[in-house]
């Protein structure tokens, strides 16, 4: 067993540190010389980029196209959205000057005092305000309606408590940014976003979602509405994993961004922005690893399949790979990302461990006996299921067995959460309940103060109010007031 795994941290003894560990150890990503910043490593990167990939196929094939705008944003713009500038304020890193110089006391570098600045520069901590800007100069009339904008892109929140993919100052995400002629289509707009992000999370990612609105205090600052997806990981925590958001005509009266309509009358023209980030990453650590390592979905692993020899000398080393060449062969012509292990820098042992730690989907050995007898030794990462397969038609045999482990993993995730989804009547019993964690329905009386309540005393908030769920009126669990629905309430990261 390699050193790797007997140092990892069990989820069961403390989560957060398994976490982190199975992060640094899977080779995912590390802690930069940047305070609040990490590097991502290329096997984490490599993740990311199957996530962005797919992403990027579905925003195409509904009509968005990408673009990109300024990572400075002039201090003035996030100013002119009350409510925008209000709600990141306090994350935002400013540019003040623009040189340096040494310094004569010979204290090294230090800011240069005469090129400070005309106009404080904000870097992005997202882009609505720099990007309405430029709207102003794209759209005169309803013919240059709608706009489809994405961008792929970096942003700068400064986080006081970071963790790797979930919190950091910077990380990695898309925004789109639309306009539209009416009220409807930037509506239509929001909600058709948000389920390309559930369809995203539960056919690709395996991870269920739970869609919904989001109440007035846990809104995006500037939206009338934010619509979200929530998954739940194995700690019994929520994760907020991608927003929508209908911006109605907020950023176009700010910005003065309005256009001739059918009627040959000027009109403010209505908006739509959502976005998904690196922290689709953490929701895909915690939703489906487990103590001996990463657990991949198949779509997203970056190498699906690894196949290790077990040989003793070069002869025996050149008689497999010449049986594997043709597995190989047929694996990417299929589609499937494969990787032959043939180095002879590692045992077989640390390879299996490896491979394991990284969450390949599924593994396969070969030795010299498997040659003669015309067999492989297949293990699958979802359940580690050890089994003895024929080489002939193992190609296709894998083909079907990594979609056996898609659909797996996400019924594990969905049984999972269906287990710690619970139903509450009184306050009492809500208390009890959060501190099992979980996700739990109850009654609301829609009022801030209530909602601010429930959260100082059990650090628990309304994650949504989901679009699919129970509509039977009742009463609020703190007031006894009238509560049209039941919400959905948990601790979250």
């Amino acid at each position: 067993m390699a050193k790797e795994l007997k140092d990892l941290t069990k989820r069961s003894e403390d989560y957060s540190q398994w976490y982190n560990e199975l992060v640094v150890k899977a080779g995912l990503a590390e802690q930069s010389a940047v305070r609040g910043c990490m590097v991502i490593k290329p096997y984490g990167y490599a993740i990311w980029e199957k996530m962005q990939q797919q992403l990027d196929k579905m925003f195409k094939e509904t009509g968005h196209q990408n673009a990109y705008f300024p990572l400075l944003i002039p201090k003035s713009f996030l100013c002119r959205e009350a409510e925008h500038v209000e709600g990141f304020a306090k994350e935002c890193a400013v540019v003040t000057h623009y040189r340096l110089k040494n310094d004569p006391d010979g204290n090294g570098v230090v800011v240069d005092p005469d090129a400070k600045l005309e106009e404080e520069l904000i870097i992005r901590p997202t882009s609505e305000t720099i990007i309405w800007n430029t709207y102003k100069n794209w759209i005169q009339s309803y013919r240059d309606l709608p706009i489809l904008c994405n961008q792929w892109a970096n942003v700068l929140r400064w986080e006081m408590r970071t963790r790797m993919f979930l919190r950091t100052a910077e990380f990695l995400w898309q925004e789109g940014h639309t306009a539209h002629a009416t009220r409807e289509e930037a509506e239509e707009e929001a909600q058709k976003m948000l389920n390309v992000y559930a369809d995203f999370a539960e056919n690709f990612m395996a991870v269920p979602v739970v869609k919904g609105v989001k109440s007035a205090n846990e809104r995006f600052a500037g939206a009338i509405d934010t619509y979200t997806i929530e998954a739940m990981m194995q700690d019994g925590k929520a994760l907020q994993s991608g927003t929508s958001h209908f911006l109605g005509q907020n950023f176009a009266k700010a910005f003065d961004v309005t256009f001739v309509n059918k009627d040959n009358k000027p009109e403010y023209v209505w908006a739509s922005s959502w976005g998904v980030s690196t922290r689709l990453m953490g929701a895909l650590i915690m939703t489906h690893s487990d103590d001996n390592g990463l657990v991949l979905p198949p779509k997203l692993a970056p190498i699906q399949v690894v196949i290790v020899p077990i040989y003793k000398n070069n002869e025996q080393l050149a008689e497999i790979s010449t049986h594997v060449e043709p597995i190989v062969n047929q694996l990417r012509a299929m589609g499937i990302s494969v990787k032959y292990d043939n180095a002879d820098n590692r045992r077989p042992g640390f390879k299996f461990a490896d491979y394991e730690l990284k969450g390949v989907p599924v593994r396969l050995a070969i030795g010299a006996r498997d040659i003669e007898n015309g067999t492989v030794e297949l293990v699958r990462r979802d359940t580690l299921e050890k089994s003895v397969e024929k080489l002939d038609g193992i190609a296709e045999h894998v083909r079907d067995l990594l979609d056996d482990i898609q659909a797996n993993i996400f019924k594990k995730a969905l049984d999972r959460r269906t287990q710690i989804t619970r139903t509450v009547e009184t306050y009492d019993e809500f208390k009890t309940e959060i501190e099992k964690g979980g996700f739990i329905l109850a009654h609301w009386d829609g009022t801030p103060e209530t909602e601010e309540k429930i959260k100082a005393e059990t650090k628990a908030t309304i994650r949504c109010i989901p679009l699919d769920g129970d509509t039977t009126p009742g009463k609020c669990m703190v007031t006894g007031k009238p509560s049209a629905r039941r919400v959905l309430f948990a601790r979250n990261y």
